[in-house]
Protein backbone atom coordinates (compact mmCIF):
# COMPACT_ATOMS: atom_id res chain seq x y z
CA UNK A 1 0.00 0.00 0.00
CA UNK A 2 1.12 3.53 -0.59
CA UNK A 3 0.13 7.11 -0.06
CA UNK A 4 1.52 7.83 -3.49
CA UNK A 5 -0.36 9.12 -6.50
CA UNK A 6 -1.54 6.83 -9.25
CA UNK A 7 0.97 5.02 -11.45
CA UNK A 8 1.54 6.36 -14.94
CA UNK A 9 -0.56 4.52 -17.49
CA UNK A 10 -2.74 5.25 -20.48
CA UNK A 11 -6.12 4.18 -19.07
CA UNK A 12 -6.91 2.78 -15.68
CA UNK A 13 -10.15 1.98 -13.97
CA UNK A 14 -9.97 2.65 -10.23
CA UNK A 15 -12.41 1.70 -7.45
CA UNK A 16 -12.38 3.78 -4.26
CA UNK A 17 -13.78 3.14 -0.80
CA UNK A 18 -14.92 5.34 2.07
CA UNK A 19 -14.72 2.81 4.92
CA UNK A 20 -17.01 2.95 7.92
CA UNK A 21 -17.96 0.37 10.53
CA UNK A 22 -21.63 0.54 9.42
CA UNK A 23 -21.41 1.59 5.76
CA UNK A 24 -18.75 1.63 3.06
CA UNK A 25 -19.11 4.07 0.19
CA UNK A 26 -17.85 2.90 -3.20
CA UNK A 27 -17.00 4.93 -6.31
CA UNK A 28 -15.37 4.19 -9.65
CA UNK A 29 -13.31 6.41 -11.89
CA UNK A 30 -10.90 6.50 -14.79
CA UNK A 31 -7.47 8.00 -15.01
CA UNK A 32 -8.06 9.17 -18.59
CA UNK A 33 -10.96 11.46 -17.71
CA UNK A 34 -9.85 12.12 -14.14
CA UNK A 35 -13.47 11.76 -13.06
CA UNK A 36 -15.27 9.52 -10.60
CA UNK A 37 -18.86 8.48 -9.99
CA UNK A 38 -20.58 7.09 -6.89
CA UNK A 39 -21.48 3.42 -7.29
CA UNK A 40 -22.93 1.95 -4.11
CA UNK A 41 -23.06 1.88 -0.35
CA UNK A 42 -22.13 -1.51 1.11
CA UNK A 43 -23.30 -2.45 4.59
CA UNK A 44 -20.98 -3.59 7.38
CA UNK A 45 -22.13 -5.59 10.36
CA UNK A 46 -20.21 -4.97 13.58
CA UNK A 47 -17.35 -3.58 11.51
CA UNK A 48 -17.25 -6.57 9.16
CA UNK A 49 -17.72 -5.57 5.52
CA UNK A 50 -20.06 -7.46 3.21
CA UNK A 51 -17.19 -9.01 1.27
CA UNK A 52 -19.53 -10.68 -1.23
CA UNK A 53 -20.92 -7.27 -2.25
CA UNK A 54 -17.43 -5.77 -2.41
CA UNK A 55 -16.17 -8.71 -4.50
CA UNK A 56 -19.08 -8.30 -6.92
CA UNK A 57 -18.33 -4.59 -7.36
CA UNK A 58 -14.59 -5.09 -7.84
CA UNK A 59 -15.14 -7.93 -10.31
CA UNK A 60 -17.72 -5.95 -12.30
CA UNK A 61 -15.41 -2.94 -12.77
CA UNK A 62 -12.13 -4.93 -13.07
CA UNK A 63 -10.00 -2.06 -11.75
CA UNK A 64 -6.24 -1.85 -12.04
CA UNK A 65 -6.00 -0.38 -8.52
CA UNK A 66 -8.01 0.46 -5.43
CA UNK A 67 -8.06 3.66 -3.36
CA UNK A 68 -9.05 3.88 0.30
CA UNK A 69 -9.65 7.11 2.19
CA UNK A 70 -7.91 7.36 5.54
CA UNK A 71 -8.92 9.78 8.26
CA UNK A 72 -6.07 12.08 9.25
CA UNK A 73 -6.22 14.55 12.10
CA UNK A 74 -3.91 17.49 12.58
CA UNK A 75 -3.54 19.10 15.99
CA UNK A 76 -2.96 22.80 16.67
CA UNK A 77 0.79 22.34 16.29
CA UNK A 78 0.20 20.97 12.76
CA UNK A 79 1.31 17.50 13.84
CA UNK A 80 -0.52 14.54 12.35
CA UNK A 81 -2.24 12.44 14.99
CA UNK A 82 -3.91 9.06 14.65
CA UNK A 83 -7.67 9.14 14.22
CA UNK A 84 -9.65 6.39 16.02
CA UNK A 85 -10.64 4.95 12.60
CA UNK A 86 -7.08 4.85 11.21
CA UNK A 87 -6.32 1.27 12.28
CA UNK A 88 -9.66 -0.19 11.13
CA UNK A 89 -9.25 1.58 7.77
CA UNK A 90 -5.71 0.24 7.36
CA UNK A 91 -6.94 -3.27 8.24
CA UNK A 92 -9.65 -2.91 5.58
CA UNK A 93 -7.06 -1.74 3.02
CA UNK A 94 -4.82 -4.72 3.88
CA UNK A 95 -7.77 -7.09 3.45
CA UNK A 96 -8.60 -5.56 0.05
CA UNK A 97 -5.01 -6.07 -1.08
CA UNK A 98 -4.99 -9.66 0.20
CA UNK A 99 -8.31 -10.55 -1.44
CA UNK A 100 -7.79 -8.95 -4.83
CA UNK A 101 -4.02 -8.70 -5.20
CA UNK A 102 -4.38 -5.16 -6.54
CA UNK A 103 -2.37 -2.11 -5.54
CA UNK A 104 -4.17 -0.21 -2.79
CA UNK A 105 -3.46 3.50 -2.53
CA UNK A 106 -4.25 5.45 0.63
CA UNK A 107 -5.48 9.04 0.38
CA UNK A 108 -6.28 11.66 3.00
CA UNK A 109 -10.06 11.78 3.30
CA UNK A 110 -10.29 14.94 5.36
CA UNK A 111 -13.52 16.83 4.63
CA UNK A 112 -14.77 14.19 2.15
CA UNK A 113 -18.00 13.59 4.09
CA UNK A 114 -18.55 17.33 4.45
CA UNK A 115 -18.10 17.76 0.69
CA UNK A 116 -20.32 14.73 0.03
CA UNK A 117 -23.16 16.22 2.06
CA UNK A 118 -23.14 19.27 -0.19
CA UNK A 119 -23.23 17.12 -3.35
CA UNK A 120 -25.34 14.07 -2.47
CA UNK A 121 -28.93 14.09 -3.67
CA UNK A 122 -30.01 12.32 -0.46
CA UNK A 123 -28.72 10.89 2.82
CA UNK A 124 -28.60 7.39 1.34
CA UNK A 125 -25.84 8.38 -1.09
CA UNK A 126 -23.51 10.32 1.21
CA UNK A 127 -21.07 7.42 1.67
CA UNK A 128 -20.82 6.64 -2.06
CA UNK A 129 -20.39 10.35 -2.86
CA UNK A 130 -17.69 10.56 -0.15
CA UNK A 131 -15.87 7.72 -1.97
CA UNK A 132 -16.25 9.75 -5.17
CA UNK A 133 -14.66 12.77 -3.46
CA UNK A 134 -11.81 10.59 -2.17
CA UNK A 135 -11.16 9.22 -5.65
CA UNK A 136 -11.33 12.67 -7.25
CA UNK A 137 -8.82 13.89 -4.67
CA UNK A 138 -6.44 11.06 -5.57
CA UNK A 139 -6.90 11.54 -9.31
CA UNK A 140 -6.39 15.31 -9.05
CA UNK A 141 -3.32 15.06 -6.80
CA UNK A 142 -1.62 12.61 -9.13
CA UNK A 143 -2.38 14.73 -12.23
CA UNK A 144 -0.60 17.81 -10.90
CA UNK A 145 2.62 18.72 -12.74
CA UNK A 146 5.63 17.43 -10.86
CA UNK A 147 3.56 15.10 -8.68
CA UNK A 148 5.55 12.03 -7.72
CA UNK A 149 4.52 8.82 -9.43
CA UNK A 150 4.28 5.35 -7.89
CA UNK A 151 6.66 2.77 -9.27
Amino acid sequence: MSMSPRPQSIVQSIVAFDYGTKRIGVAVGQTVSGTASPVATVRSRAGTPDWNAIRAIVESFAPEALVVGIPIEVNEGEDTIEHPMTRPVMRFADELHGLFGLPVHIVDERLSTYEARSRAPGDGQIDAVAAQVILETWLHASALPGAPRAA
